[in-house]
C-alpha cells in the first residue's frame, strides 16, 4: 500500500476521487491500492522554552539557543497553560500507522516552503524511515494531478527547500523568543513582542507614520495660461517653476497677463509604447486587490487559496510572475475561455498572437504566475468573483498588444516665464483596453511648431500647499516589504529584487495580520496607524539591527540561497545564532529607557497597586492588575501634572494642541471610561442663541 498525505482534508478528498480511495475511515481515505490522508497544517511544531526546562522570563536564562530543536504535537492554550491539542494528537497516530504500514509515502502536502516544512517535520517527529516521493502540481484541477501522479518526483529534490523552511523556522524561533524576552525583562512589565520580520514591518509603519506627522507643510504658488493658436485650438499650459514666496509670483502673473501671447520654444512629438503588465504573483495580487477593492492581504490569500481549492486558479502562494513555455502553449486556449465569459465579452482579440513579455521559464521557481485553469466558475461570492475575475483579466492584459501612443510636450515662453504642456493621443489601445483605460488616457496634443505665437485666453494663479508621504496601506507596506524599504516602481525591477525582500508572499500576510493583533497597529480606513503600544516599542528598538529592513532582506536572500543549494544551512543558523547573542544583550541593557518613577497616586482600577512613571507609559505595579496608561494621545504628550489629574480625577482639565489622524487640531478632556480605558470628551459647543443670553 502506498500512503499519500495532503495538507487538508478538501485536498485529501479530491486525489482520493482520483485514485479511487473511496472508502472512508477515521483519518484517512482508502481503496485502489492508496491510503489518503491529511494534516491540518502544521501537525507539528518547535517546542517552547520549557520543552528545554527553562520557565519563566529570567535574565540568567538568555538567550535560549537550544543545541537541537524539539518537535512537539502542535499546542493549544488551556487555562492551567498549554497543551497538545487532542484532535492533533489522534491524526497523528494515524498518520504513523500509515506511513509505518506503507512501501511508499507520495506527499502532497502544498508545493512550497511552507508545505515541505509541514511534512518533513511530521515525518521526523515519527521517526519514520518509509521512502517518499513528491508530488508536485500547480493547480488542483483532475487533469493536473493526474499528471503529477504521472511524474512522480524524487524526494531527496527537495531536501534543500526543507533545509531553508527549517533554517527559517528556527531563526524566527531564536530571534521571537529571545528578543521578547529580553525586551521584556527590560521593561519590567507587560509582553514587548519582537520578531525577525514583524520588528522591520512595524518599523516601517511608524517610521512613515512620524515622517506624516512631523511633515511641515509649506505654500507654493504656480502660474497658468490658457492659449489659442488660432486654429481653435486651446490647450492649458502651467509653469514649470514653482514659487514659494506669493510676491515674486503675483508679480510675474501681472506682467503674464499684459503680454497676451506667449512664443512656443520647444515642441517635442515622439512615440511611446507601454509594454503589457506582467502577470500576478500573490503579492501584486494582494496589493491591487487593496488598492482597488479595499480587501486585506489577508482577506486575498484567504479567497485565492479557496479558489485554488475550487480548482479554479493555480497555485496561489507563488513569488513568480512568469510562465515557462511549455505553459504559454496553452495559453491560447485558455484566453478563449476567458473571453466566452460574459464579463470578458469582446475584449479577447483571437486574431492577436499572444505576447511573450511574461514567458521566462529562469524567471519561475516553485510555481508560475497565477491563472484561471479554464474550470468554470459556478456560484461564486461576490469577493470570491472579485479575485477570480481579476486574475481573468490580467491575463488578457499580459497576452495583449502593447498600448502605443503619440505624446507631445511643448515648451512655451511668457514674460520670461516657461509654461509647458503635455498630450497624448492613443493609437494602438492594446492592453489598456481591457479595462477602458484608453478611454481615460487622452489629452488633446496641439499642432503647434517651435516658433508659433500663442494668443493668451486666460491666465491664473493657483495656490497649492506641499504634502507629506501618506501613511502606508498594505498595499503600499507589501510593496516595502517586498523590495527591503526600497521604492522601486518598475514592475520588472522590482521582481528582480524579490529576494531582498522580507518575509516571503505566504507569509507577508500573516505578518501584517500578527501587528494588528499584538495591538502594534490598526486601520483607520486604507491607513496603517501604529497604536501608542507601537510607537513605544519603536521608539526603543529603531536605532537597533532588530529593526533593520535591510539586514532582514539580507537573510531572506540568504534563506534562497540555501533553497537553491548555494549556501549550507549550517553556516545562516551560525550567523543567526550570534545575531540573537547581540540582540539579546542590547535589548536587555534596554532597562534604562525603561526606568521608572513613582507617581505617588493609587492605581484607579485595583485601588491597591501605585501607578509608575515610565517613558512612553504609566503602569501599575501590581503585577495582577498592570493597568497601563499611555503617555502619547493624539500626537500629544500627556504631562506629569496632567497624567496626574486624570489618576485621581478619572479626567484631566480641557486640553489643546491635539491632532486627528487627518491632521486636524482640536481641544479635549482625556478621561477614564468604565473600562479604565482613556477616551477624548469634548466640550459641550454652545449655541448662539444661549451666548447671545448670557451677553445680556
Amino acid at each position: 500500500m502506498k500512503t499519500i498525505i495532503a495538507e487538508k482534508p478538501s485536498v485529501a478528498r479530491e486525489i482520493a476521487r482520483i485514485v479511487g480511495a473511496a472508502k472512508r475511515e477515521e483519518g484517512y481515505f482508502e481503496g485502489g491500492g492508496y491510503a489518503v490522508t491529511w494534516a491540518f497544517g502544521h501537525l507539528v511544531q518547535l517546542a517552547m522554552p520549557d520543552g528545554y526546562g527553562i520557565r519563566g522570563f529570567v535574565r540568567d536564562n538568555l538567550p535560549v539557543i537550544p543545541e537541537s530543536f524539539t518537535l512537539i504535537p502542535r499546542q493549544v492554550k488551556t487555562e492551567k497553560g498549554y497543551k497538545p491539542d487532542s484532535g492533533v494528537v489522534s491524526q497523528i497516530k494515524t498518520i504513523t500507522c500509515l506511513f509505518n504500514g506503507s512501501e511508499q509515502i507520495i506527499v502532497a502536502t502544498d508545493a512550497g516552503r511552507e508545505g515541505e516544512l509541514i511534512f518533513r517535520y511530521l515525518y521526523h517527529y515519527i521517526g519514520c524511515t518509509t521512502p517518499f516521493v513528491r508530488l508536485w502540481i500547480s493547480s488542483l484541477t483532475d487533469k493536473a494531478i493526474r499528471e503529477g501522479l504521472r511524474n512522480l518526483e524524487a524526494g531527496s529534490k527537495y531536501d534543500n527547500l526543507y533545509l531553508a523552511a527549517k533554517a527559517r523556522s528556527e531563526s524566527d524561533w531564536l530571534v521571537g523568543i529571545n528578543g521578547t524576552q529580553a525586551l521584556s525583562i527590560a521593561a519590567g512589565h507587560g509582553t514587548y513582542s519582537v520578531g525577525r520580520v514583524q520588528t522591520p514591518t512595524l518599523a516601517m509603519v511608524c517610521a512613515r507614520y512620524w515622517e506624516n506627522r512631523r511633515f511641515k507643510v509649506e505654500p507654493f504658488w504656480q502660474l497658468h495660461i490658457v492659449a489659442d493658436n488660432g486654429n481653435g485650438e486651446v490647450v492649458k499650459l502651467s509653469s514649470s517653476e514653482k514659487w514659494k514666496a506669493k510676491e515674486p509670483a503675483t508679480e510675474l502673473y501681472n506682467k503674464v497677463k499684459e503680454a497676451g501671447t506667449a512664443i512656443v520654444t520647444k515642441a517635442e512629438r515622439k512615440e511611446k509604447t507601454e509594454d503589457t503588465p506582467l502577470l500576478y504573483d500573490l503579492t501584486t495580487l494582494q496589493k491591487e486587490a487593496n488598492a482597488k477593492h479595499g480587501f486585506t492581504a489577508e482577506q486575498t490569500l484567504e479567497i485565492a487559496q479557496k479558489l485554488y481549492e475550487k480548482k479554479l486558479i493555480t497555485y496561489p502562494r507563488t513569488g513568480s510572475r512568469y510562465i515557462p513555455e511549455d505553459v504559454f502553449v496553452e495559453i491560447p486556449k485558455l484566453l478563449a475561455f476567458i473571453g466566452n465569459q460574459p464579463e470578458w465579452k469582446d475584449k479577447v482579440n483571437p486574431k492577436v498572437v499572444p505576447t511573450h513579455r511574461s514567458v521566462d521559464g529562469g524567471k519561475v521557481t516553485d510555481h508560475h504566475a497565477l491563472l484561471v485553469t479554464g474550470e468554470k466558475p459556478l456560484f461564486l461570492s461576490k469577493e470570491d468573483n472579485i479575485i477570480y475575475q481579476m486574475i481573468a483579466g490580467r491575463i488578457i492584459e499580459a497576452f495583449s498588444e502593447k498600448c502605443v501612443k503619440d505624446t507631445a510636450t511643448i515648451t512655451a515662453e511668457c514674460a520670461g516665464v516657461e509654461f509647458v504642456a503635455k498630450g497624448s493621443i492613443i493609437r494602438q489601445a492594446g492592453w489598456r483596453a481591457v479595462y477602458g483605460e484608453d478611454e481615460k488616457e487622452e489629452t488633446a496634443i496641439p499642432g503647434w511648431q517651435e516658433g508659433d505665437t500663442l494668443t493668451l485666453k486666460a491666465a491664473s494663479i493657483t495656490e497649492g500647499k506641499t504634502k507629506p508621504k501618506p501613511l502606508h496601506t498594505e498595499a503600499t507596506l507589501l510593496s516595502a516589504m517586498e523590495t527591503a524599504g526600497k521604492e522601486i516602481e518598475d514592475d520588472a525591477l522590482r521582481q528582480a529584487m524579490k529576494d531582498c525582500g522580507i518575509g516571503t508572499p505566504a507569509t507577508r500576510a500573516a505578518i501584517i495580520e500578527t501587528l494588528f493583533k499584538r495591538g502594534y497597529m490598526e486601520r483607520c480606513k486604507k491607513s496603517l496607524v501604529p497604536t501608542e503600544k507601537g510607537l513605544a516599542l519603536y521608539s526603543v528598538v529603531k536605532a537597533m539591527r532588530i529593526a533593520d529592513v535591510a539586514m532582514t532582506g539580507e537573510w531572506e536572500k540568504e534563506l534562497a540561497r540555501i533553497e537553491r543549494g548555494e549556501l549550507p544551512a549550517d553556516d545562516f543558523r551560525k550567523e543567526i545564532e550570534a545575531y540573537t547573542r547581540e540582540i539579546t544583550s542590547e535589548l536587555l541593557s534596554c532597562d534604562k529607557l525603561f526606568a521608572r518613577r513613582d507617581s505617588g497616586c493609587k492605581c484607579p482600577k485595583c485601588g491597591t497597586g501605585t501607578m509608575q512613571f515610565y517613558g512612553k507609559v504609566v503602569r501599575c505595579d501590581n503585577a495582577e492588575c498592570g493597568l497601563p496608561v499611555f503617555r502619547l494621545k493624539a500626537n500629544r504628550t500627556l504631562s506629569d501634572d496632567e497624567i496626574k489629574d486624570l489618576l485621581t480625577d478619572g479626567h484631566t482639565k480641557l486640553l489643546k494642541g491635539f491632532k486627528s489622524k487627518q491632521g486636524k487640531s482640536f481641544d479635549a478632556v482625556v478621561a477614564f471610561d468604565g473600562d479604565y480605558n482613556t477616551v477624548f470628551v469634548f466640550p459641550e459647543r454652545k449655541s448662539k442663541a444661549t451666548s447671545a443670553k448670557r451677553r445680556k
